[in-house]
């Protein structure tokens, strides 16, 4: 498969590179065997997958610090893993499992980790928006510098909270960076058709909201306007807007057979624009890493991966009396 060339010089070390090129073909490996399960019967409901977004979450949280916060929609599992939840706690909750990281009563779209300040999955459209500005409004109140990343799609973005939230969020310079995966369909509704602004990004600009468009399948780029994004909030300038122009390679969820764009436009985007192909080619151009070292790095992917399913099956189902733990908060 051909990759794009890198003609300058990469502003990341071999380190990062290679954390870059690690992190997001985790989650490349993890969706593909999702996938797999789900076709087996073995993942109920609905399963959204990342393939093709990776550089964004993954861009995004090496701008992140401890503390700060994520929350997203129901395209969840890249976020989840970019973020340091366990691969075997995530499959296990995608499949109903007691070892699940919800104990298997969150599934594919409404798994949380306090521990790594991640916040849902959500799968009413836009609703996390608020949830978010919520999350911000915590910490500025808690005095501290924290940033919460709120992600959304496209198609959330004609919501109506969202721009509640717009508004809230300038009027009271929350720390929240809205991020707008744009991977240019809204479901099977491609962006031009749906929406009467190209940029998306520039939706703030009423409300006084800074923001950029980005490439979302090139993760030094993500990553360079992440760090501007987090700077601005922490420096209590309010929020930021960042538009990332991505696209995923499979169908909406697993029942959609994606008949409203070509397979030529699909594959396109594969060979020529591929975010983990654009980070080997890096890597290899560089002499940061032989094809040898990346093979091995794949092997190990792919067993952890494996290791997380087996996990996953091996783990009983939620004895009957979970369905009463973790309902109601109890008041001091």
């Amino acid at each position: 498969m051909a990759a794009r060339k890198s003609t300058s010089k990469p502003n990341a070390s071999a380190e990062e590179l290679l954390a870059y090129y690690r992190d997001m073909l985790m989650i490349r490996r993890f969706e593909e065997k999702a996938g797999q399960l789900y076709g087996m019967g073995l993942i109920g409901g609905f399963c959204h997958l990342y393939i093709g977004q990776e550089a964004v979450v993954v861009g995004l949280e090496a701008a992140a610090q401890e503390g700060d916060k994520r929350i997203t929609s129901y395209r969840d599992h890249g976020h989840m893993l970019a973020c340091g939840m366990d691969p075997g706690g995530v499959m296990a909750e995608l499949t109903g499992r007691e070892g699940g990281l919800s104990k298997g009563k969150g599934g594919s779209m409404h798994m949380f980790s306090r521990d790594k300040h991640f916040y849902g999955g959500h799968g009413i459209v836009g609703a996390q928006v608020p949830l978010g500005a919520g999350l911000a409004f915590a910490d500025k109140y808690k005095g501290n510098d924290n940033v919460t990343f709120t992600y959304f799609g496209d198609g959330a973005a004609n919501q109506g909270q969202v721009y509640e939230t717009f508004n809230m969020a300038a009027l009271w310079d929350l720390p929240v960076v809205f991020v707008i995966e744009n991977n240019q369909y809204a479901m099977g509704t491609a962006q031009k058709r749906s929406t009467s602004t190209p940029e998306l990004y520039t939706r703030g600009e009423a409300f006084g909201i800074p923001g950029e468009i980005v490439d979302g399948m090139d993760v030094l780029a993500v990553k360079a306007a992440g760090d501007k994004a987090v700077k601005h909030c922490r420096a209590g300038k309010g929020p930021y807007i960042l538009e990332i122009k991505t696209y995923r390679y499979r169908g909406h969820s697993m029942s959609d057979p994606a008949k409203y764009r070509t397979r030529e436009e699909v594959q396109k985007m594969r060979q020529e624009r591929d975010p983990i192909d654009h980070v080997r080619e890096l890597l290899l151009q560089g002499k940061h890493a032989s094809e040898d070292d990346l093979k091995t790095i794949d092997k190990e992917i792919k067993k952890a991966v494996s290791e997380a399913a087996d996990f996953a099956r091996e783990s009983p189902e939620p004895a009957l009396d979970e369905l009463w733990t973790d309902i109601y908060a109890e008041a001091e």
